[in-house]
């Protein structure tokens, strides 16, 4: 046991002690904030321009929450860096030779990483959440409302989730340089695509970006083929498939 928290004690010190990781975290929440406040203001001053269908179906949670889709690039790039760091500076031969249980070492990263990105998570989704609902005025919705405190809890699960699975994918790849390749592109481009085309929207709703964010929505659309938590469950999926990947990896090759 003494060994464990050794262990843990240790990854949280890598992991508060190098600015890109901490920096990262940072304009995650600024991002989300900002971005979010603006398009809930703008919304705000244009709700009346919007045709019939998009005013029936306006969702004020979703809306405070727009900023996220660049925020969780930033949760992504927290993920990547944090594994990435241990091979882009050889350091992970020191660490595998400090800890030769792998699976130890893994779960003392995920643990830390996990609850740096939690914490963090949950506080931009809050913060987002009632500023956004301030600048929409009479569109805004109280936390107390049907299904308002779920979605955002959820938007702190959404990002924290999103780290976590970047971090699963970075053990597989072992580069920062081939995960934000990857990882980027797919959920800034290749996702909003397939999700936004008819042809390609089925698709494009399984994948774990597009199945998470279910769960920030107060406003059932009917066009998905899961509820909130399905969406969320199909992401959780994603994340477990990532890091079982990722300690295979870690497991079978070496350092």
């Amino acid at each position: 046991m003494a060994h464990t928290t050794q262990v843990i004690r240790s990854e949280w010190t890598k992991a508060t002690t190098v600015r890109a990781t901490l920096w990262t975290l940072a304009i995650a929440f600024l991002v989300t904030v900002v971005f979010g406040v603006l398009i809930s203001l703008l919304l705000n001053n244009t709700f009346e321009d919007l045709p019939e269908r998009e005013r029936l179906t306006f969702d004020p949670v979703l809306t405070s929450f727009a900023g996220m889709s660049l925020g969780q690039l930033a949760m992504i790039a927290f993920g990547i860096l944090l594994v990435a760091s241990e091979y882009s500076t050889g350091m992970i031969r020191a660490s595998l030779a400090a800890v030769p249980q792998r699976g130890l070492f893994m779960t003392a990263k995920l643990l830390v990483g996990t609850l740096l990105v939690l914490v963090v998570g949950m506080v931009t989704s809050f913060v987002t959440f009632f500023l956004g609902q301030a600048v929409l005025g009479d569109l805004s919705v109280s936390i107390g409302e049907t299904n308002v405190l779920r979605a955002v809890i959820g938007g702190g699960l959404y990002m924290t989730l999103i780290a976590v699975f970047a971090m699963g994918i970075t053990w597989v790849l072992r580069s920062a340089l081939l995960a934000f390749s990857i990882l980027v592109p797919l959920f800034f481009l290749v996702t909003p695509i397939l999700a936004s085309i008819e042809a390609t929207r089925d698709i494009g709703y399984w994948f774990p970006d597009q199945a998470g964010t279910a769960i920030m929505s107060v406003v059932d659309t009917g066009d998905r083929p899961y509820g909130p938590w399905g969406g969320l469950l199909i992401m959780v999926l994603w994340t477990v498939a990532a890091l079982v990947a990722g300690y295979v990896t870690l497991k079978k090759r070496d350092a």
